[in-house]
């Protein structure tokens, strides 16, 4: 791996680290981004993998950040032990209720995602459908913000959110596995937030759903690719993820604290403005060559 290569990862990892969790489309960034600044790799590299493979540094920082939140075992802290006596005294729950919630929520994405996941790439893989899913859902963003403006939220925490609530909210999130640029962070939130969960419980059920989504997909991807990838390959990879890691850290905590004074409407005038500049860029013959 040249010393271009190098910082050219450093960089990837750092977009990724940004847009993975801010609902702004972390692929229509990355597909974006490699227009003006192209790894050494080829692009069957960079779709089929790289793109996928790199959100391993960004699901660890969620793991990191939400540990206490996530793991179900153990007795200090155990409001709902599944039983008082034995063993289960150091089952949580509560916590297995919510990850069989957010298992539900991934059956929809994950279906297709098996099924499909090639023909889609193929399909919607271009920048004229990532500048047409920012700008449709930057534009959601805005109408769903102002119509719950004022309304009570009628799920403020984590145990409140139903079974059907989690499904439709898998439902949004198989929009974004079909549509480079949805974003599944921002098609999961307006989701949530369109069937009244409070904004930092549907950004916390968001980021909790991505470690099953992300995992799943980076090591379909890996599994697919064994024994193809070069030594360099695995240097810009590993760069990407530590450095995506180390950002996403310090983003995650940004947005929750974020989003406990402010609306998301300014994430969907960003998408807006991305949308048509992409779509000029195109036009103009400067990106989709």
């Amino acid at each position: 791996m040249s010393i271009a290569d190098f910082f050219i990862a450093v960089l990837f990892g750092i977009v990724e680290g940004i847009t993975e969790w801010l609902p702004i489309s972390s692929t229509g960034h990355m597909i974006l981004f490699n227009e003006f600044f192209k790894l050494n790799v080829s692009e069957q590299f960079f779709n089929d993998l790289y793109l996928v493979v790199i959100q391993l540094g960004a699901i660890l920082a969620v793991v990191l950040v939400f540990w206490k939140d996530i793991w179900p075992f153990g007795l200090k802290d155990n409001k709902k032990p599944w039983k008082k006596e034995g063993i289960g005294r150091y089952v949580m729950a509560d916590k297995f209720s919510m990850w069989f919630k957010i298992l539900v929520a991934c059956i929809p994405a994950a279906v297709v995602g098996v099924l499909f996941d090639d023909v889609l790439e193929k399909i919607f893989m271009n920048y004229i459908c990532v500048a047409i899913s920012l700008i449709v859902f930057g534009i959601a963003f805005i109408i769903v913000e102002n119509y719950i403006k004022g309304k009570e939220f009628i799920v403020k925490d984590m145990d409140r959110i139903s079974y059907p609530a989690a499904f439709i909210i898998g439902i949004f999130q198989l929009i974004a596995a079909v549509f480079p640029g949805v974003s599944r962070s921002g098609s999961t939130i307006v989701g949530s937030l369109s069937i009244g969960i409070r904004r930092d419980v549907a950004a916390k059920f968001t980021f909790y759903m991505a470690i099953p989504v992300m995992l799943g997909a980076s090591l379909l991807k890996l599994v697919k690719y064994e024994g193809e990838i070069a030594k360099a390959e695995w240097a810009m990879l590993i760069t990407g993820m530590v450095v995506a890691f180390v950002v996403s850290f310090i983003i995650i905590k940004w947005l929750l604290s974020y989003i406990r004074k402010h609306d998301f409407k300014v994430f969907g005038y960003y998408r807006i403005a991305l949308g048509i500049l992409v779509l000029i860029l195109g036009a103009a013959g400067v990106i989709g060559k």
